[in-house]
């Protein structure tokens, strides 16, 4: 194939290629890109290991959702050996405790509410279990099913949390609020049958 020779100055005025659209500046400080959590990753620091809820978090499917299933287990495990006032206890120190836990890994990975962190969803999720005992195997399951529906969907004021409050606070506490909605369905569940 045979190309014309330029014929000067006038060539370099007409462009052949289209114009690019400007790129967006990317928000992260220079040399700060986001890390993939992998069990290296959870495995370099022991607050990473409970972060990640000792690697339900790692899973590559709705890792929000393995992690509240092992927070179901360890629930049943646990019971076994905690009195409802240790339960209590627990779970306080897991909130407060959970704010500068995920708040640290979420730094190290450089993502402000990062999917593999579910600290949030295991301490949330003991709440609710602690709440509606006893009850059935089923009981459970709604209760699993209820939470799960508003920390995903987080409807109205879930989702004004989940976005205005950052850090570890801003992990932990939509959670919590998701457990106080699922509380509160399964209260008025209960008082309408």
């Amino acid at each position: 194939m045979q190309t014309d020779p330029p014929l000067g100055p006038a060539d370099k005025l007409i462009s052949v290629e289209p114009p690019q659209a400007p790129r967006a500046p990317d928000p992260r400080p220079p040399g700060r890109q986001p890390r993939r959590a992998t069990a290296r990753f959870m495995l370099s620091h022991p607050l990473h290991i409970l972060s990640l809820g000792f690697g339900s978090g790692l899973s590559p499917v709705a890792p929000g959702t393995i992690g509240t299933l092992f927070a179901w287990a360890s629930f049943a495990v646990l019971s076994r050996y905690l009195t409802v006032i240790e339960w209590g206890l627990l779970i306080v120190a897991g909130f407060f405790g959970g704010i500068a836990i995920c708040g640290f890994t979420a730094k190290k990975l450089g993502i402000d509410d990062p999917s593999p962190v579910v600290w949030d969803e295991i301490i949330a999720f003991w709440l609710v279990l602690l709440m509606v005992t006893p009850v059935t195997l089923t009981g459970q399951l709604w209760a699993f099913l209820v939470f799960r529906f508003f920390d995903m969907v987080k409807p109205p004021p879930i989702g004004y949390f989940d976005r205005r409050l950052k850090g570890g606070f801003g992990i932990m506490f939509d959670d919590l609020v998701a457990a106080f909605f699922t509380l509160l369905v399964i209260a008025l569940w209960r008082m309408s049958v």
